[in-house]
């Protein structure tokens, strides 16, 4: 099976020693998200986990645990790593972009350019940050990244309540304008080895030359963990997102990023106050065991396919 740490929080960015923590106990809980009472016990062991994939805008304070010893070498990896040219007023709290970048460099050469995405997304405009600003960021940091990394993933803005609440006066970028900035980052991005992949965007942007078919599909992973992998079939979050959505073991409004488009988060206090109750030697990221819990025993098995194919 395949783990992610990413979709609801930074785990690398805020919470690597409680993951190594986790990796080294051999397991993790999950509460249910929509059911605070129903929890998911998740083995973390190779043999059972096939690849564990990350989500970040900063991978140094994980990369900085390791350096004592990787305890993640026996797993598979996977990494997408956001870096985006916005300003303090909009991602408050992720480090100096070239400093991620040097971050994505160790990444890669630690593991390899097929293990290692580059996510520039959510693409938004305002007054400041119009196409043209988008397309020279691009093309600077495609320059700085050419080498380490051989996709970049792109997508525009949602406008779902939490970015409304958090982001006002923010409007979707119109379709037009999705066409050109996916025109430029192709031109910029086939200078530098780039595929251009689009996620949960129209199909019809297909029409530029871009790759529709998603970030997290079964041949992304399965390129990552070198082989075919038999991947029940899951829920889509939406229909234009083809992305597997795997178990995930972060949990929502615990992220201290604070960007102001995040679909994470629905309010800064209730961050603040949920990162009170972590505890880096907890089995769950926030909080620990409670009376009335319900634990469950993940239904876990390898995906993996060994076996030769016949032709």
């Amino acid at each position: 099976m395949i783990i992610n740490t990413g979709l609801r929080t930074d785990i690398p960015a805020f919470f690597a020693d409680w993951f190594i923590n986790r990796i080294k106990a051999g397991y993790v809980l999950v509460r249910n998200p929509y059911n605070h009472q129903q929890v998911t016990k998740y083995l973390l062991n190779p043999s059972v986990v096939d690849l564990l994939v990350f989500c970040t805008k900063n991978p140094q304070p994980l990369l900085n645990q390791l350096k004592d010893g990787d305890v993640l070498a026996p797993f598979k990896q996977f990494w997408f790593v956001t870096i985006t040219p916005y300003g303090s007023e909009i991602e408050p709290n992720v480090p100096d972009k070239y400093q991620v970048i040097e971050s994505f460099k160790q990444l890669s050469d630690k593991l390899e350019t097929s293990s290692v995405c580059w996510r520039y997304d959510p693409v938004f405009l305002s007054r400041k940050y119009d196409i043209d600003f988008h397309i020279e960021a691009f093309s600077r940091m495609a320059e700085q990244l050419a080498g380490y990394t051989d996709t970049c993933v792109i997508s525009f803005i949602d406008l779902y309540k939490k970015v409304q609440k958090n982001f006002s006066g923010i409007s979707e970028v119109p379709f037009e304008a999705q066409k050109i900035i996916c025109n430029e980052f192709i031109k910029i991005g086939r200078q530098h080895n780039i595929a251009i992949k689009t996620c949960g965007e129209s199909p019809l942007l297909a029409e530029t030359g871009v790759d529709i078919s998603g970030c997290m599909t079964k041949a992304v992973f399965e390129k990552a963990v070198g082989c075919r992998l038999d991947i029940p079939k899951m829920r889509q979050n939406r229909k234009e997102c083809a992305c597997i959505l795997t178990a995930d073991i972060g949990e929502y409004n615990t992220c201290s990023h604070f960007c102001r488009y995040c679909y994470a988060n629905y309010d800064r206090q209730i961050v603040i106050r949920n990162n009170k109750f972590h505890d880096k030697n907890s089995a769950f990221l926030i909080g620990t065991s409670e009376p009335n819990d319900i634990i469950t025993h993940a239904n876990q098995k390898s995906w993996k396919v060994l076996q030769k194919e016949l032709w």
